[in-house]
């Protein structure tokens, strides 16, 4: 065809059939992307080790280092996990949440399984030992210490001190952030658990209705301390976690709130 002749009218059909049928095809594939996730679950696989401890171990009740209490009642379950020293970062990580899975024991590990845990115990050092030879939880280790019914998810009991895989992933938790208040008189302590998201709190703000924004500080794990009566005023919370997202919940408690009480906020996404 020379170039001052136009194209017939069948080829112009097949033209436009062929641009449908290519518009179709990248519809297709555009409802199909899914959208990158986190960056907490496209970080890179690390290596660990973990072992655990018996079923009705104490620490399920008395909630250990991050201070939750009865780790049952505060929804947490047997997902937990006690970090070692390098790992535990002075409380700060309490309430995050980590997924390891079982590697390099082909007789012990269950494949194709994981678990996801959240943080909420200190596994202290032995330095009577070295931590190559029974300081398990020695700097610079980094290990994990599962309640049984965790461990026996992705590994056998009898693996022991077993090498493990983790990532730090977000957290998903039901119903919203819980606030346990206590304290006495112009004493306020607050204890945050059930964070969605990053899941371990960096700040805290309190306010009542006759005052501003007031930070709290960081007593130990996830208890939060501030000296202030604002006993009769319905209380709301400022909360950032450790990735910088902040969430104000307002009102939390009403006007009547009293010392050992706990009330429900807002969730993280």
């Amino acid at each position: 065809m020379s170039p001052n002749q136009t194209l017939s009218r069948p080829s112009l059909l097949s033209l436009l059939l062929l641009l449908l049928l290519l518009l179709s095809l990248l519809s297709l594939c555009a409802a199909h992307y899914d959208p990158p996730p986190s960056s907490f679950a496209t970080s890179g696989w690390f290596p660990a080790r973990a072992t655990y401890y018996a079923s009705g171990d104490p620490r399920d009740s008395v909630g250990g280092a991050c201070g939750y209490g009865d780790l049952e009642k505060a929804g947490y379950g047997k997902a937990t996990v006690g970090l070692s020293t390098t790992l535990f970062e002075r409380g700060q990580i309490c309430g995050a949440c980590f997924e390891l899975r079982c590697v390099d024991d082909l007789r012990n590990c269950i494949p194709g399984t994981s678990i996801i845990v959240t943080a909420t115990n200190f596994c202290a050092p032995n330095f009577g030992f070295t931590a190559d030879g029974g300081g398990h939880c020695n700097p610079p280790n980094k290990h994990f210490v599962l309640p049984i019914e965790a461990f026996e998810k992705i590994a056998l009991w009898k693996a022991g001190n077993m090498a493990v895989q983790y990532r730090r992933i977000k957290c998903r938790k039901d119903g919203g952030i819980r606030f346990a208040i206590d304290g006495s008189g112009g004493f306020m302590s607050v204890l945050i658990s059930n964070v969605a998201g990053a899941g371990d709190v960096t700040a805290v703000k309190v306010k009542g209705s006759l005052t501003g924004w007031l930070p709290m500080s960081r007593s130990w794990g996830q208890n939060w301390i501030l000296n202030a009566d604002l006993k009769h005023q319905p209380l709301s919370f400022e909360l950032t976690t450790s990735d910088g997202a902040t969430l104000t919940s307002y009102n939390v408690a009403p006007k009547n709130w009293e010392f050992g009480q706990t009330f429900e906020g807002k969730q993280f996404e």
